[in-house]
């Protein structure tokens, strides 16, 4: 019943596979390794399914990366008191403020779109505030890369092999890059 569906999104994953950018996963692994050895931390931002990704995350890159990692939405009590308080868009950026964001640390986007000024503009207001900060900022994005394309030092982009499928592709494809990332610099 299902099975030209499976053959079709494993075909698909192939397809993303050999398109996807080394160049730029290297990129990323150079900043988390350098992030790590000057003592920097690493912050996960992510929304929706991102959002669990980044959790996810946050434990490989403590776990086995050895670098101290986390992600604002882990808080949810926080995360959710900023959004009602002080507005979407403010909810990592503040939180970031809080944790002393430096340039000694790094930003890394899990998004699909990348933030812009109708999605995810919590991320686009954090990555702002990286640049200010000029802290490193890493993006497994998908699509355009969004604004998170736009400014990150190293932006690993998901191919857009079909339409209908974007999302999962790339929330999935998140899971592989950081695991990929986290495995490298082990």
């Amino acid at each position: 019943m299902y099975k030209a569906y499976i053959e079709n999104y494993l075909k698909e994953t192939i397809q993303i596979a050999g398109q996807i950018s080394q160049e730029e996963i290297e990129k990323g692994a150079l900043l988390l390794a350098a992030a790590r050895d000057r003592g920097g931390r690493l912050f996960i931002l992510g929304v929706g399914g991102s959002a669990a990704n980044a959790s996810h995350a946050v434990n490989d890159f403590r776990k086995i990366g050895g670098i101290e990692s986390y992600a604002p939405t882990d808080n949810v009590s926080e995360f959710s008191a900023r959004a009602n308080d002080e507005g979407w868009h403010t909810t990592f950026s503040e939180w970031l403020k809080t944790s002393r964001l430096s340039e000694r640390d790094i930003v890394l986007v899990l998004s699909v779109g990348g933030g812009n000024e109708k999605a995810s503009g919590n991320i686009v207001e954090a990555l702002k505030l990286a640049g200010e900060r000029k802290a490193g900022i890493i993006s497994i994005v998908s699509r355009d890369g969004g604004y998170a394309g736009q400014v990150s030092d190293a932006c690993i982009r998901i191919p857009v092999i079909a339409d209908e499928r974007i999302t999962p592709h790339a929330e999935g494809w998140q899971g592989i890059i950081w695991h990929l990332l986290v495995n490298a610099i082990a």
